[in-house]
């Protein structure tokens, strides 16, 4: 068994000591989300099984964590080890999928950019001077794409840590919050097949999935004040936070793609 708190309920978010019970042979029986004793009380809990999930295959869990549904997001974040073989159908090895997760994202991101500018700029000399350049431009894209990440990330810790101070309190809850981030980033995958399956809505398709990749970033910092802040906010105080949050994230990335342009370069 493990220890108490390894694991949480995704319907009611409390703490769990076991996602099931293993009665050897094959039997297998999902744990209830039960009471246990805090300090001199007991802890309330909403008697359901504490994840679901775990009998799901990760294709449906993928549907329900697109369709922003809070329980797929609390078995993702919560009771599932991302370097399991199960999970493998990410594109990724074993080890680090936060960090490859979010180099994918960001080269999707400097592709799409990139390829934009080849339209704008469309040039019939084979020079290999032309080729370097062109090469070189995407080499910059990638880096414009992971500046304007990294300024849409201090953006929400800054905005989190002034709205909640007590929610960053340690290096283990920067941590989980950055996790949660780089895996609800995901949509940014979306970017190539509408840039493969190009018609007259691309343009439409791309601003689709850059508010769907802004709403999960939400939903993964709801649950993490959830948590966080031991149920101490409501859902609509927890709501409004991570909107807050991720608007301050915006902002101070849509300051940095300012700054670009007034540089001179195209983004």
């Amino acid at each position: 068994m493990e220890d108490l708190g390894a694991y949480r309920c995704i319907e009611c978010s409390r703490k769990a000591s076991e996602l099931y019970k293993d009665y050897q042979r094959g039997v297998l029986r999902i744990s209830i989300c039960v009471s246990y004793m805090v300090g001199k009380g007991a802890e309330k809990s909403c008697q359901k099984p504490v994840d679901k999930y775990i009998e799901y295959d990760p294709v449906i869990i993928l549907i329900n964590a697109i369709l922003c549904k809070a329980q797929a997001y609390r078995h993702i974040l919560f009771n599932t080890k991302i370097n399991v073989s199960s999970w493998d159908f990410f594109f990724f090895t074993q080890r680090y999928i936060h960090g490859k997760l979010c180099i994918f994202c960001l080269l999707c991101e400097a592709y799409l950019r990139w390829l934009q500018l080849q339209d704008s700029s469309q040039s019939p000399d084979p020079d290999d001077l032309i080729r370097y350049a062109k090469e070189w431009d995407f080499y910059r894209m990638f880096g414009i794409a992971s500046l304007e990440q990294t300024a849409f990330l201090i953006g929400i810790f800054t905005a989190v840590w002034l709205a909640r101070p007590e929610v960053l309190k340690t290096k283990a809850d920067c941590i989980f919050l950055l996790k949660a981030l780089l895996l609800s980033s995901y949509g940014k995958l979306l970017l190539i097949p509408a840039v493969i399956w190009e018609h007259d809505y691309t343009h439409l398709c791309l601003k689709l999935i850059k508010v769907f990749v802004l709403i999960s970033n939400s939903q993964a910092i709801r649950e993490h004040f959830h948590v966080s802040l031991s149920f101490a906010v409501t859902l609509n105080t927890s709501r409004k936070l991570s909107l807050v949050a991720v608007m301050s994230g915006l902002i101070l990335e849509n300051g940095i793609i300012c700054l670009f342009q007034r540089i001179g370069w195209n983004v």
